[in-house]
């Protein structure tokens, strides 16, 4: 595939091509991250001289490596040979000095930028003019440290992800003085320790810390406005989007106190509102509540540096578990598209009657055929069986008369995202529905209250949001309306666990909680393409291999459609009137141009010329 959009125009070039071999590789500090970077090297065959500030710091970054090793032979990943070869290329030093024959030095000690500057200063007297010089800061300025050296250009920043032995991606970020041999000299280097490099400028937070913190940010500051609870933010991630994460619980893992720190580096920098701190941060740290390492974040856990979280006042009750307050035996679905074909198969399958409403008897049966195929291609796979699929199908009724739908429990439509169309359908669904009757929608995005107010029973209305494709996504999310009863908004949450999926409440606004998180980053993340910070392929690659997410942002651009996604991204400003939330302009324009993702075979890729 090659990109619509242009590469950065400093791009290094072919890293292949460079020549230079490094041999004695310095690191100064030995903390979990200098250790690891150690370790990484030497696995290699590179010679390490790593430098700490104390003989009890030389100890403890000893013991770093030991350790280290010690659980990689236990998980088979080194023979007790190959660990004793590897630490037989590492030494420990408390003397600068001994880095005098370094081909390259990356420092990783604490992030205070005056500290970083002093060892420069030191290593411009005890390097060869030709050593390259790195360092791995996650958030400083690599351009101000370099300052602090008589040759800027050998300079570069050297970003590894902890633990770096397990983690593939390098960010490795040039300044605007950087010489392009040594760029293209050290993209190779990383290239032969087996690890995924990604060029990026001189910006606080680089490609990846820049993506995630802003989202992270949204996150908490959701919470804080107690928009959802911790576990329903946290559900709607890991179930709408597939993250191994909720963005509460890694806040936690990273440690409050270092978000905060990266934070406050990314908007004094940039000035993006979207990176100021959300208050609670800072009140949370000032508290010493710093998540896992202090035993208590947004969670609770067993102990100090425990992963294990343990139930407190915030943690919701088992005996408060959402019951059936209405009585739901059939259900009816108004749609016969790819969305309510699929809540028909769902419904259907956790033993509900369905009667599902078209528009025309060809689009009826389309629903029955779909659901069929669905079912042969299991059966086929061995996930189901005849008698299943004659079972389900015989509780569907499919009709194309709306009329016939006065006798369910709770109609769900999936029609249309035009706001004309669904209040025009629920003007009829509140005339033809019985008393009591629950009556939700499955927009994404557009306000329930409006559909609510289409009806003389507003209390019923309630929102529904399946993820697609609705048989296989397990996330609903349940929005209500300043009329919702509490009634209706417990009995679908109680609906949904009874057909397998996992409810998350939220209010009644632009993007609910998965949407209006994960929109604004996508919007991010066009932004930093088109600034030329870095190339598509590398944004997405680190976010994949840096943050665990199934799917770069580019990718899953193209996957959704970039017409759907400046649809939403349009709302989500409307909505909160947040500048940082006006969709970019080369979104725009791709939509404008017809390069709407895969389904156009063009979008930010181009999925043609495979």
């Amino acid at each position: 595939m090659t990109q619509t959009v242009p590469a950065p125009d400093s791009s290094p070039g072919d890293a292949s091509d460079a020549a230079r071999t490094f041999g004695t590789i310095g690191v100064v500090g030995l903390g979990t991250m200098g250790a690891g970077i150690a370790e990484v090297f030497a696995r290699n065959g590179h010679t390490v001289v790593g430098v700490e500030l104390d003989d009890a710091g030389a100890a403890r970054g000893r013991q770093h490596l030991e350790n280290s090793t010690a659980r990689a032979v236990k998980r088979e990943k080194l023979t007790e040979e190959e660990r004793a070869e590897l630490l037989g290329r590492i030494s420990v030093t408390t003397s600068l000095k001994d880095l005098t024959d370094a081909d390259l030095v990356i420092e990783a000690v604490v992030e205070s930028a005056e500290v970083k500057k002093q060892i420069f200063r030191e290593l411009d007297d005890i390097v060869a003019p030709e050593a390259v010089l790195a360092t791995n800061t996650s958030s400083l300025s690599v351009t101000e440290i370099s300052t602090a050296n008589s040759r800027p250009g050998r300079v570069v920043g050297i970003h590894f992800f902890n633990p770096a032995p397990v983690q593939n991606l390098v960010e490795i970020v040039r300044t605007v003085v950087t010489e392009p041999t040594v760029l293209a000299d050290v993209q190779a280097l990383v290239q032969q320790l087996g690890k995924s490099p990604v060029v990026c400028g001189d910006k606080a937070g680089f490609i990846a810390n820049t993506l995630l913190f802003g989202y992270l940010n949204h996150a908490a500051s959701m919470f804080e406005a107690k928009y959802a609870s911790r576990e329903d933010i946290d559900a709607a991630m890991r179930f709408g989007c597939g993250y191994p994460m909720g963005p509460l619980a890694l806040l936690d893992l990273i440690g409050l106190d270092t978000a905060y720190e990266i934070l406050e580096t990314m908007y004094r920098q940039g000035r993006d509102r979207l990176h100021a701190p959300t208050p609670i941060l800072k009140q949370m740290v000032t508290a010493g509540l710093l998540g896992r390492k202090s035993g208590r974040g947004f969670y609770t856990y067993e102990g100090p540096d425990s992963p294990v979280v343990v139930a407190d006042d915030k943690t919701p009750s088992a005996d408060e578990a959402p019951q059936l307050r209405h009585e739901i035996s059939q259900v009816g679905v108004v749609g016969t598209g790819t969305m309510a074909a699929g809540i028909v198969e769902v419904f259907a399958k956790a033993g509900y009657e369905v009667l599902y409403v078209g528009r025309s008897q060809e689009k009826v049966e389309g629903v029955r055929a779909q659901i069929t195929k669905n079912f042969d291609k299991q059966i086929q796979r061995g996930r189901a069986t005849e008698e299943k699929k004659a079972e389900v199908l015989a509780r569907l009724t499919g009709s194309t008369s709306l009329d016939d739908l006065g006798s369910v429990d709770i109609v769900v439509e999936a029609i249309a995202e035009d706001l004309a169309v669904k209040t025009t359908l629920f003007e009829n669904l509140d005339e033809i529905c019985k008393p009591g009757a629950i009556l939700a929608t499955t927009t994404s995005s557009l306000p329930i209250i409006s559909c609510a107010q289409a009806t003389k029973r507003p209390q019923d209305v309630v929102g529904m949001h399946f993820f697609n494709p609705a048989p296989v996504m397990k996330l609903v999310e349940v929005v209500s309306t300043v009329s919702t009863s509490e009634e209706v908004t417990e009995t679908t949450r109680a609906l949904c666990a009874k057909v397998g999926k996992v409810a998350v409440s939220c209010a009644d606004r632009a993007g609910f909680i998965v949407n209006a998180l994960l929109f604004p980053y996508l919007n991010d993340a066009v932004k930093m393409l088109e600034a030329h910070y870095a190339t598509a392929d590398d944004i997405d690659l680190a976010m994949k291999q840096g943050c665990a997410l199934p799917m770069g942002p580019f990718e899953l651009l193209d996957v959704v459609g970039n017409d759907v996604s400046l649809a939403i991204q349009r709302e989500l400003y409307l909505e909160f009137r947040e500048p940082g939330h006006a969709p970019a302009p080369l979104l725009e324009h791709l939509v404008t141009a017809g390069y709407l993702g895969r389904k156009t075979g063009r979008g930010f890729r181009d999925y043609t010329r495979r």
